[in-house]
């Protein structure tokens, strides 16, 4: 099955550990508000990092979705996964997925696979999902 639609995102930095300031590893917090067939909201927190001499950057996060999945609610994880090269956006490669038996409510047993789409400063999404 699939389900479609838009997002808002806020993403702002926040302190992170000594290691990970010793390391150069950023700490992000992710804010979305969901529309469309995922309406609802989500929170969560990304883990970043980039080096300066080549411009290859990675990014690891958790987000918990709360809401409605094409009117089943519940809540669930998303685990992301992504690597690129500064400048290149043909080098991205993004992995969001959900996290197995995470889910919650109507939505218990949830699986899938989100892509998105960055578009003239908007965000879209399609999940590929199983029920």
């Amino acid at each position: 099955m699939q389900a479609k639609g838009t997002f808002e995102v806020k993403i702002l930095p926040v302190e992170g550990t000594p290691i990970e300031t010793e390391a150069g590893i950023g700490r992000m917090t992710i804010d979305k508000t969901w529309r469309g067939d995922l309406s609802g909201t989500s929170k969560g927190v990304m883990i970043t990092s980039m080096t300066e001499s080549t411009g290859a950057m990675a990014y690891v996060a958790l987000e918990k979705f709360n809401g409605e999945l094409n009117g089943k609610s519940g809540t669930f994880y998303f685990s992301h996964s992504a690597t690129m090269i500064k400048g290149d956006a043909s080098s991205g490669a993004l992995n969001i997925t959900v996290v197995r038996s995470s889910a919650t409510g109507e939505l218990a047993g949830l699986s899938g696979k989100l892509d998105i789409n960055v578009d003239g400063g908007g965000h879209s999404y399609n999940l590929d999902y199983q029920l």
